[in-house]
């Protein structure tokens, strides 16, 4: 089972970026990921093609489970 954090933000030319983190500690503390989005929109260390980082737009865990099969 694979867990995965999603951090989604707007970017100045309207569209939706999105930064995942492999593993999340968990519980997440939802007060801890707007503070560390924040900080990351604060630092203007990310940008993409459509543009900087302007404000946190949601936060989700993604769940996956993977099964694997012999096929020899």
């Amino acid at each position: 089972m694979a867990k995965t954090l999603e951090l989604q933000f707007d970017t100045e030319f309207g569209k939706t970026a999105k930064i995942t983190v492999d593993n999340p500690k968990e519980p997440v503390d939802e007060a801890v990921v707007k503070l560390s989005m924040a900080q990351i929109i604060a630092a203007n260390v990310f940008t993409t093609g459509s543009g900087k980082l302007t404000s946190a737009k949601g936060a989700r865990v993604i769940d996956r489970n993977v099964t694997d099969y012999e096929l020899a």
